[in-house]
């Protein structure tokens, strides 16, 4: 390591280093971990080039899918972009597996799978975080509430986030407001792309338009896949709840199809692009039109009671289809974004067949934008919204987002 790089190193930890006249260096080791520090350094363990080290909370299906994704593209960032990812931290909501200094990831599967590895313990991560700094992140692949109650902490301590989890950037404003307020304490970043349609390019998107001065007109979307499928789907042939059982039997639905029904997933996305563009809704402001009837959300039944008693209430979905057909048009669940009246709201409406929404396909996300810029040709985006690989790799986005913000090459190397 050539003195630029060591200096560079050493002063990124918080290190203080003066350079002597003869064009050598004073290091002031002040503290025991800055000697561990210096040692680690020279041991070549802190790279010469950027280092992240990521703690993921969530192994699932999402969060082991991204496991996957870095052990296969970190060496070619190291190699051609000269940054390294390593994963410090893994947690499940049974086991913790805390790196030295990095986890195994040829085998990270079976130390999660030990009985015997820790149990999980956010304020044992956060300190092995920090004791990582200074380019420590936690990504949060869980959609737990107690674990989005660190989040103000871990960016006012140093810690980096990012999270597919919605239900913080769409909850109480008050909780929005601490992460931001948080952030710019300690001057910490906070990314959350795949929030909304997974690794659709949709948040990057608003955010670009809105900084750089457009002005928004109208936002909607299809915003959930297992909707997107279910109005796909249903065309007036076979009754509406025989439709939601298939998608429930492919696997499209949540466990209990209810929590798609009612609308609230696609409730809190609407909700996180109103604020992305200056509309401050809280979620009691955003009306939403439930799929599920009326009569049914009183009763406390079982999925499969659920199930059997949503035919009976088919009539008035199969009547909205008719008169769609009639019209030459689809039905379609949208969250909706009227930014001269500020209303933010989700229902069903219809669509041409020639329009974007109505050629929608399978279980396919879409999001169009109306700005001034694009007033006569909305802006759309479109494509799958949802599956552990595109969220996966939405995240893995933002990995790079926050790489970039640390000063990593914006180019791959070139020969």
């Amino acid at each position: 390591m050539d003195l630029s790089n060591l200096t560079k190193a050493l002063t990124e930890l918080g290190i203080a280093v003066a350079t002597k006249p003869d064009g050598g260096i004073t290091i002031d080791l002040d503290t025991d971990d800055h000697a561990k520090s210096l040692e680690a350094v020279l041991a070549g363990d802190y790279q010469a080039h950027t280092t992240i080290s990521l703690g993921i909370i969530g192994t699932g299906n999402v969060g082991g899918t991204l496991v996957q994704q870095i052990r296969e593209q970190a060496p070619v960032l190291k190699s051609q972009f000269g940054f390294t990812l390593r994963i410090v931290a893994l947690a499940s909501s049974e086991r913790m597996v805390l790196g030295d200094p990095a986890v195994d990831l040829e085998r990270w599967r079976d130390d999660m799978a030990d009985p015997h590895v820790l149990a999980p313990d956010l304020r044992a991560l956060e300190a092995h975080l920090l004791s990582v700094k200074p380019h420590a992140c936690i990504i949060d692949c869980t959609g737990s509430d107690m674990v989005s109650g660190f989040y103000d902490r871990w960016l006012r301590a140093g810690i980096h986030l990012i999270t597919p989890n919605k239900k913080p950037n769409a909850g109480p404003m008050s909780f929005w407001s601490a992460i931001r307020k948080a952030q710019l304490a300690a001057n910490t970043h906070f990314f959350y792309e795949s929030n909304v349609c997974a690794g659709l390019p949709v948040i990057g998107t608003i955010q670009s338009l809105y900084r750089t001065g457009d002005r928004f007109l109208h936002v909607e979307g299809v915003f959930s896949g297992t909707l997107s499928y279910i109005f796909n789907e249903f065309d007036g042939t076979v009754p509406f709840s025989k439709v939601v059982a298939k998608a429930q039997a492919l696997g499209y639905t949540e466990p209990d199809p209810r929590d798609d029904l009612a609308g609230i997933d696609v409730q809190r996305k609407t909700i996180i692009l109103a604020r992305e563009i200056g509309i401050m809704v809280e979620p009691e402001d955003v009306p939403v039109q439930s799929l599920i009837p009326a009569a049914l959300n009183e009763l406390e039944l079982t999925v499969p009671e659920f199930m059997e008693k949503l035919a009976d209430h088919d009539q008035e979905l199969a009547d909205m289809c008719a008169d769609a057909i009639r019209d030459q048009q689809k039905l379609r669940y949208v969250g909706i974004i009227d930014v001269p009246s500020r209303q933010v709201k989700v229902e069903i409406r219809k669509y041409p067949l020639n329009h974007p929404f109505g050629r929608l396909q399978g279980s396919d996300n879409i999001c169009s934008f109306t700005t001034m810029r694009y007033k006569e040709q909305p802006l759309v985006i479109q494509g799958p919204g949802a599956g552990a690989e595109t969220t996966a790799s939405g995240i893995f986005a933002d990995v790079l987002k926050l790489a970039s913000c640390l000063g990593t090459p914006s180019t791959p190397k070139v020969e």
